[in-house]
């Protein structure tokens, strides 16, 4: 009887890939067998004659690609690929939720645009329409209210537009003071 193998899930990192070079970088990785996220999101430029509607990165100079950090050579040497974001030369993974979120967000088809990072507001928590469970904080922009997805590692964030009844506030949660992985004393 052969022993039955799960396929272990790795974390999700950030990687740094040359300016304009983010959709080669997700075509060769992918290529190499690797789960890659690029978020896009549709933009319009006017040239001359014209307005030309095309895709561009919601974070520019970034994609998401889950693997196995001690089999991280092959990642690095993909043509258009800069490098794995850390600290330092240590790469940190994403936040599962936070790439969760941004998948569920592109999914849904509603408009979505980059935002500037966001450390504090209101947090709160989608109750209705395809954006169900995903938790964010909520601005109102222009009379349309915004749920703001950040990725921490990144410090970047992207809006998604929802409406003002599908959110409920989440209850204030403390602040977390020591750096990730330090033990806080209760």
């Amino acid at each position: 009887m052969k022993p039955t193998y799960t396929p272990q899930i790795y974390p999700w990192f950030a990687v740094q890939t040359r300016a304009r070079y983010e959709n080669f970088a997700a075509k060769q990785l992918g290529g190499r067998g690797y789960e890659v996220f690029l978020p896009l999101y549709p933009c319009k430029r006017r040239w001359s004659d014209r307005m030309h509607e095309f895709e561009m990165p919601l974070f520019p100079g970034y994609l998401f690609c889950r693997f196995n950090l001690l089999d991280r050579l092959p990642i690095l040497t993909a043509p258009g690929v800069i490098q794995i974001v850390g600290i330092g030369k240590t790469p940190l993974p994403v936040d599962e939720e936070e790439v969760s979120a941004l998948q569920a967000a592109v999914k849904a088809g509603l408009p979505t645009h980059p935002w500037p990072f966001l450390k504090v507001g209101e947090r709160v928590r989608v109750e209705e329409g395809p954006l169900r469970g995903l938790e964010g904080v909520l601005l109102n922009f222009k009379g349309r209210y915004r749920l703001v997805l950040s990725v921490t590692l990144l410090q970047r964030s992207v809006a998604v537009e929802v409406e003002s009844a599908w959110v409920t506030r989440l209850p204030q949660q403390p602040v977390r003071t020591a750096p990730i992985g330090s033990i806080i004393p209760t």
